[in-house]
């Protein structure tokens, strides 16, 4: 039996004469063009929107940006992969009309507009919202760690400083005797060259003087380590355990499809301090009255706790309280001691009441104390100091009410995990390549390349919903 075998590579063919004959109606590409051509460039604050009136003509941004996002939709991220892909894909040459930018050119393009990807990706949220994608009315929040362009071995710490220039002084030290050795030598006796011993020195002095200066810079900026070349980012904890030069991506789900509503670019190792930006971010973008918001235990953060309240947002955050360690973990921990409103008093296990102390403004916090405690037969098991002490933040009382919704409705952890973990498994593994690795440097260029690939994920998985056909009719029923 023989082989399936093609038409020579001589025999003359009736090849289609329109490249639209070989894109399908349902294409990919079909359903970019229609999203592209209803956004205004312009307003989103694209570089060269408006071509000048003299010089070269610039490449249309949104040729580009129709480029960048068939990209990121297949996985293909480098300028020089796009590039080549412009010259050969039939589905590209359709989608741009046959022009071929180089490397050069779709580089810079995306290094420029890293503020109109943003805008664009809100552009799509607000679509997905008018075409009933999006409920609004629970969101996941969650945050993960991806790497950025700059290796650990470029990290500078003020430990590894201080270790370089105690290793700097001693070799200075040692090239300062062997020039007192050789002031002493005979001019007879072999000995170092000292004019080579003086350079060496002062090779060794300037280099000290630049890890001073770079301690005082970290000094300056408040801040215990510097990346070289990437000052933006930080070295964090990976979810595999290792430690990485990463940033920290913040990402707002909506329950009803897991699409992306929200999302932010830190450099903060932790999650504490992202919780109501996020939330009130969300709710703005998907003009809510009031907002189910769900997180992890590390957004725990009282103050936010209140502030979502003020906004009408309901927050579902576990409060993971530290445990009291001092005395080898014997000593009472704080849940042992009752709190009482009215009186604003907490009440010990030995039933003595801890009364207001006072206030630390800038903590905001209120100290309890009781002059109890040096007769007190417990107070072994409580504490060493002469007193024990209590604090209660100001806004105390939001958190337990957080803490009481989540008792009333805890499947909401579980709405938490199924809604938010699939997006980024998608951005890291699909998008971003196998180790979610950023290409460019920098926050705002990063934060760009991450708009991005969240609208890529955000276009597929409404076209995913809608399908092909549905899609482009909302897409041109847009209003121009």
């Amino acid at each position: 039996m023989a082989y399936v075998s093609g038409d020579s590579r001589d025999q003359a063919t009736l090849f289609p004469v329109a490249l639209g004959d070989l894109v399908p109606e349902d294409h990919l590409v079909r359903v970019i063009d229609a999203f592209v051509v209803g956004v205004d460039l312009r307003q989103l604050g694209f570089a060269k929107a408006q071509p000048a009136a003299t010089g070269r003509p610039p490449y249309d941004p949104g040729d580009l940006l129709k480029l960048y996002l068939y990209g990121y939709l297949n996985q293909v991220r480098s300028s020089r992969r796009l590039e080549r892909e412009c010259g050969r894909n039939v589905e590209l040459m359709w989608l741009l009309n046959r022009i071929s930018p180089d490397h050069k050119t779709i580089a810079e393009f995306r290094r420029l507009n890293a503020q109109p990807f943003k805008a664009v990706c809100r552009s799509f949220v607000r679509f997905c919202a008018e075409a009933e994608l999006i409920g609004g009315q629970w969101v996941a929040i969650d945050g993960s760690k991806f790497q950025a362009v700059a290796s650990k071995r470029s990290t500078l710490t003020a430990s590894q400083l201080e270790a370089e220039m105690k290793s700097v002084d001693t070799a200075v030290q040692s090239y300062l005797e062997s020039l007192d050795q050789a002031d002493e030598a005979e001019p007879t006796e072999s000995s170092s060259d000292p004019r080579a011993i003086r350079e060496a020195l002062a090779r060794l002095q300037q280099r000290r003087a630049d890890l001073a200066t770079t301690r005082e810079i970290l000094k300056e900026l408040k801040t215990s380590q510097h990346v070289v070349g990437e000052p933006d980012a930080k070295v964090m904890k990976m979810a595999q355990g290792n430690m990485a030069v990463a940033y920290n991506v913040q990402s707002a789900v909506d329950a009803k499809n897991k699409l992306i509503v929200h999302h932010e670019l830190t450099n903060e190792a932790n999650d504490t301090r992202s919780l109501a930006p996020m939330a009130k971010a969300v709710k703005e973008a998907l003009n809510a009255q009031s907002l189910n918001v769900v997180a992890d235990g590390g957004y725990v953060n009282t103050e936010h706790a209140k502030s979502c309240e003020d906004a009408a947002i309901n927050a579902y955050v576990p409060v993971q309280r530290g445990h009291n360690t001092h005395g080898g973990g014997i000593y009472f921990d704080r849940s042992a001691f009752a709190y009482d409103k009215e009186s604003d008093t907490y009440r010990c296990p030995a039933r003595n009441v801890l009364k207001l102390k006072y206030v630390s403004k800038a903590d905001r916090r209120f100290i309890y104390m009781t002059p109890a405690c040096g007769d007190c037969a417990l107070k072994a098991k409580c504490t060493s100091a002469k007193q024990r002490t209590l604090w209660r933040h100001f806004d105390e009382e939001a958190l337990e009410r957080m803490q009481e919704r989540l008792r009333q409705f805890p499947q909401a952890m579980a709405l938490r995990r199924k809604t938010v973990e699939h997006p980024f498994a998608n951005l890291k593994h699909w998008i971003l390549g196998n180790n979610g690795r950023f290409l460019l440097r920098g926050m705002t260029a990063a934060g760009g390349e991450l708009a991005l690939a969240v609208l890529a994920y955000n276009f597929r998985r409404a076209l995913n919903l809608l399908g092909s056909a549905v899609m482009k009719q909302k897409l041109r029923a847009l209003p121009a």
